[in-house]
């Protein structure tokens, strides 16, 4: 598994999104006016690194198999 380079891919797509939601939150926890003006698009991020990984996994299942 580990000679597949989708395998560090989708890797680096989780770490991605685990280094995303620790941003919201520390910026959550924070407060503030940075939390108030930019929660909602950390979120989106958030969402969107989210999706792709979940893809690249899906992708990583179906090429393994």
């Amino acid at each position: 598994m580990r000679d597949d380079p989708l395998f560090y891919v989708v890797a680096f797509a989780c770490l991605a999104v685990a280094g995303i939601l620790l941003w919201g939150v520390g910026s959550f926890g924070r407060g503030g006016e940075y939390n108030a003006r930019n929660a909602n698009k950390i979120m989106r991020y958030r969402i969107i690194a989210q999706a792709f990984a979940v893809a690249l996994i899906l992708l990583f299942v179906w090429v393994r198999r």
